[in-house]
């Protein structure tokens, strides 16, 4: 990731922004909620950014369901560095 990453906060929403934020935020997220994707399709945008399709479930830590469904992660790269990622779909927060 590029030092300057702008990241989506999917989960609390807004966005945070470098190494330091992006690790802060995935610590916490851990910490409360297990949430796991799995791709299902990659495709390149007109403009170049990568739009991974995903099947999204998070689920409390104990295991019990709180969410699943289907939404997009759009990367933009910078110099082969991922420069700010989006989140597109349903309950997104981004």
């Amino acid at each position: 990731m590029a030092a300057d990453v702008q990241w989506p906060n999917g989960w609390e929403g807004g966005r945070v922004r470098g190494h330091d934020a992006v690790r802060d935020y995935w610590t916490r997220q851990w910490s409360a909620i297990d949430p796991q994707v799995e791709p299902v399709a990659v495709t390149r945008r007109q403009d170049g950014r990568i739009a991974v399709d995903v099947i999204q479930t998070v689920r409390e830590l104990d295991g019990a369901l709180l969410n699943e469904g289907r939404i997009v992660h759009v990367y933009e790269l910078r110099n082969s560095l991922i420069s700010r990622i989006d989140i597109e779909g349903p309950g997104s927060g981004g």
